[in-house]
């Protein structure tokens, strides 16, 4: 059993507060949840959406149809009616018309509550009731909430509110079929708060990384807010406090990367935020991390561009940018998680990474994966610090850029025993500025080398799908869930075919070349125009022969297009 509900309203309507009540109480009766939203750039007005999918099975990606559309607005219904099911339910929150049915909302919260403000509780406590829930696990909800924040009066105002709802659309309620509650997904109590700590499942991508950062022990984060990784930073100045975190809004993504470099010359695990613009006003300080060997991560929220392009929507297409940001040449390690459990553990490794090679690495997100929200087991968001291999006790003849078969020099804290000497020209093994032509190229020698040891420690890519499969779907990043979901679509239809995808996308694993080297057909799918990934295997020999499969309106994919498309 598989259903997805759509909420669809201007900006300021209450469209992402209402779906993430409903999301977090389907969570809590046990039901497989995924969402996913699509909005425009502007604080008020335009037309925005949130799409949650419940099932009684584990999900992955979101769904071209919908089968039960709440507009609270005309426009709402005229645009989206065409992605409504046959059979599917269209409630509008409004005066009657004959192609929905109406339930003036704002009216309902105005006369049960007095105010319009809640009229999407109004909303909610209809979806509940069509759908055949009771209203408890959403009273439950809005009692963790509000109680705290707002008091008895306010959420006992809410309950009406969604009890009359739910009486307005009683009528019509077991027109849908929804997935039993209860189906054995684990959930906490209704009585306790929903989220990351609580135990519940359902985290978006920003949250996940976020908390990866946090338990994996970093310590100053700085950034300029930047749709679409805001919500790593807001997250993480929301739990500052719990995880000694000092986090820092600067006034621009210069600043930022520099501060980032300051805190890792100092010692402390750091980490920005940013997205392509950001990115690219950042670029110098990622080559300044390069010459003073500093670990510099940085998280990259992808969206379409050029330019502003479109902020609020999604995109692969900055794989390239990140590779060679940065003049000169010098390593850095990429990863790019596809669902929000991938990116709470990568998170872990890309700092791990930056600092036992003392480089800059980049953790690739998107809008989609930034969004996205789905169950998962509960997440481990115990502190448990990374090494920041940094010795308290360096020796006497200590170099900071000494010369070593690794590549990777002694790191010692600056203000201890040892004098700790950087410089952005390059230099000597002490650290002083030299024009020595021969010491360039051992130093240069010696930077790159890093490259030998963080290529035999790359993830291997995930194999999905018939170990004797020879049409193989390339992934990469947030395309994981749909390139799994169109794989179990098309081997339903009789087609033997698997998907490899790649959560480090550089250095790449020796094992991708094994894998790849026995496919008959290879199709990558990217949200970019140009096949950047695929570019990518060929220029290093992975692969000879790469079709690609790409999109590029901003929207991401689903595991039906893909399957569609491929086929």
């Amino acid at each position: 059993m598989d259903l997805n509900l759509r909420i669809a309203g201007a900006a300021g309507q209450g469209v992402e507060t209402m779906g993430e009540l409903l999301t977090d109480t389907f969570a809590s009766l046990g039901l497989h949840v995924f969402t996913t939203q699509t909005y425009m750039s502007r604080i008020r007005g335009g037309l925005n959406w949130f799409d949650i999918r419940i099932a009684d099975r584990a999900l992955f990606a979101g769904r071209e149809r919908v089968d039960l559309l709440v507009a609270l607005l005309p426009e709402a219904v005229e645009l989206l009616r065409k992605d409504v099911v046959e059979g599917g339910v269209v409630v509008f929150g409004g005066t009657a018309r004959e192609d929905a049915i109406a339930i003036d909302f704002e009216a309902v919260a105005k006369e049960v509550a007095g105010s319009a403000v809640m009229s999407n509780t109004v909303a909610a406590g209809a979806v509940m009731a069509m759908l055949g829930y009771g209203l408890e696990p959403l009273f439950a909800r809005l009692e963790a909430i509000f109680l705290g924040k707002k008091g008895r009066e306010v959420v006992e105002a809410n309950v009406r509110c969604a009890q009359r709802g739910a009486e307005l659309a009683g009528p019509h309620a077991g027109r849908l079929r929804a997935p039993e509650a209860g189906i054995g997904v684990p959930a906490p109590s209704p009585s306790l708060p929903l989220g990351v700590r609580a135990g519940l499942q359902a985290i978006s991508g920003n949250e996940a990384i976020a908390y990866g950062l946090a338990a994996a022990g970093v310590k100053f984060v700085a950034a300029y807010p930047m749709t679409p990784s805001t919500g790593i930073f807001s997250t993480l100045a929301g739990i500052h406090e719990e995880y000694g975190i000092l986090v820092e809004q600067a006034e621009d993504e210069i600043a930022a990367i520099n501060m980032v470099i300051g805190a890792t010359y100092a010692g402390a695990p750091a980490a920005c935020m940013t997205s392509g613009g950001g990115f690219a006003l950042m670029v110098e300080g990622v080559a300044l991390a390069g010459m003073l060997e500093l670990p510099a991560l940085i998280v990259l929220g992808q969206r379409p561009g050029p330019a502003t392009g479109l902020p609020t929507r999604t995109a692969q297409q900055e794989l390239r940018f990140a590779l060679h940001a940065g003049h000169g040449e010098f390593p850095k390690a990429l990863y790019a998680p596809g669902t929000p459990e991938q990116a709470f553990a990568l998170a872990r490794v890309a700092l791990e990474t930056a600092h036992k090679y003392q480089t800059p690495v980049i953790l690739l997100s998107d809008q989609f994966l930034a969004d996205m929200r789905k169950n998962m087991t509960p997440l481990d968001t115990t502190l448990r610090p990374i090494d920041r291999h940094v010795p308290l006790d360096p020796p006497e003849d200590y170099l900071r850029y000494a010369i070593t078969e690794s590549g990777v020099s002694p790191r010692a804290l600056p203000g201890g025993p040892a004098l700790v000497v950087v410089d952005s020209d390059e230099h000597t093994e002490d650290g002083h500025i030299t024009e020595d032509l021969a010491a360039r190229v051992r130093m240069q020698d010696k930077r790159m080398r890093k490259l030998e040891g963080m290529r035999a420690e790359a993830l291997p890519p995930e194999w999905y799908g018939p170990a004797e499969a020879r049409d193989v779907l390339v992934c990469w990043g947030s395309t994981y869930g749909p390139g799994r979901e169109a794989v179990d679509l098309l081997n339903a239809s009789g087609r033997a075919v698997a998907m490899l995808h790649f959560s480090q996308v550089w250095p790449i694993s020796e094992r991708a070349q094994e894998l790849l080297g026995r496919a008959e057909r290879v199709t990558s799918v990217e949200c970019n125009q140009t096949g950047q990934f695929a570019g990518l295997l060929k220029e290093i020999g992975v692969v000879r022969e790469c079709a690609l499969l790409t999109k590029y309106d901003g929207l991401p994919f689903t595991g039906e297009e893909i399957a569609r498309r491929w086929a």
